[in-house]
């Protein structure tokens, strides 16, 4: 399956921090900057993302759009089959999903984690039968390490059904599916969807060392400020700031520059972006087709030496 270089991602923001005509607006900007793809998941909002998502699109071709979403994260009131990968809780997701995606199939159903209570056998087994069904046409994986990724790519070819995608956080700061991932990846044939390029807004330059957090920003959100708070140091905002001039000597704002270089990696299909406004998405798709030669990325390296985050035992903690 051909996606879009951009992929529109709704995590943290439809149905949560912005209000539905804005993400509405958000989608519209995506669609008019010619990305075909957008991933969600059901837990998002608790649910509300992907429903929000579903009215946004409805009206577009739905041959010319390629629709994710995910499954594993409890969306239900806490029972004892809300989570996870067993095969009542995909199934019945599943069915949620493509109701509040007003789609008959989703074009990528992805596992959002690895599910330790349940056998893989199950798990493949019950996204297979969605495959046959005509309710999935492929499947991916989210946040799995380079052993769960080669095992589940082995029951996809006993099963005969394409698992082509691995969907992990990955950035110039956060690196930490390049040492086994990877290598795994390209060897099954599996492409990977990158969440967080800008490194949740970080790789923007919009935080200043030393600075209080801009009202409205992620770091300012209770959820948002948990996920972002591994990068607010001094010595990484600082170093942030000093990407300025590399940004600069391409052409391109530091949100560019950050997508770009995921985009450098040829084992990356796409890159997720998010969005509050319409121009933002505007302003990242700018950094398709960009290419950063192999002086600029040394240059990167060299400021960010030392506060790279590469170690592969953290792949499931994105």
């Amino acid at each position: 399956m051909n996606i879009s270089a951009i992929t529109y991602g709704n995590w943290l923001t439809h149905g949560s921090q912005i209000e539905e005509d804005a993400a509405t607006a958000c989608v519209r900007a995506a669609l008019d900057a010619g990305v075909s793809s957008y991933d969600t998941a059901d837990v998002y909002a608790n649910t509300a993302a992907e429903s929000v998502l579903g009215r946004a699109l409805k009206g577009e071709r739905r041959e010319s759009l390629e629709i994710f979403t995910k499954v594993y994260w409890p969306t239900g009131p806490g029972g004892p089959n809300d989570r996870g990968l067993g095969r009542k809780h995909i199934m019945e997701s599943a069915n949620a999903s493509l109701k509040r995606l007003q789609t008959d199939y989703v074009d990528l159903y992805q596992a959002h984690r690895w599910d330790e209570t349940v056998p893989l056998e199950e798990t493949m087994t019950a996204f297979a039968d969605l495959v046959r069904q005509g309710k999935v046409l492929y499947l991916g994986v989210s946040e799995w390490t380079a052993e769960q990724i080669a095992r589940g790519a082995a029951l996809a070819r006993e099963l005969n059904v394409p698992l082509v995608s691995h969907q992990p956080q990955y950035s110039m700061l956060w690196r930490v599916i390049e040492p086994q991932v990877i290598p795994t990846s390209e060897r099954e044939g599996i492409s990977q969807i990158v969440f967080s390029p800008i490194a949740q807004g970080v790789l923007t330059g919009k935080y200043l060392p030393g600075a209080g957090v801009p009202e409205g920003s992620r770091a300012a959100d209770e959820r948002g400020s948990k996920m972002i708070a591994r990068w607010m140091r001094d010595d990484v905002l600082t170093a942030v700031q000093n990407l300025k001039p590399i940004a600069e000597e391409a052409g391109l704002t530091l949100a560019q520059l950050a997508v770009a270089w995921v985009l450098q990696n040829p084992n990356v299909a796409s890159a997720i972006i998010g969005a509050s406004r319409p121009e933002q998405v505007t302003e990242n798709v700018k950094a398709v087709g960009v290419k950063l030669d192999s002086e600029l990325l040394k240059k990167i390296d060299s400021v960010l030496e030392g506060l790279v985050t590469d170690d592969p035992r953290l792949t499931a903690q994105g």
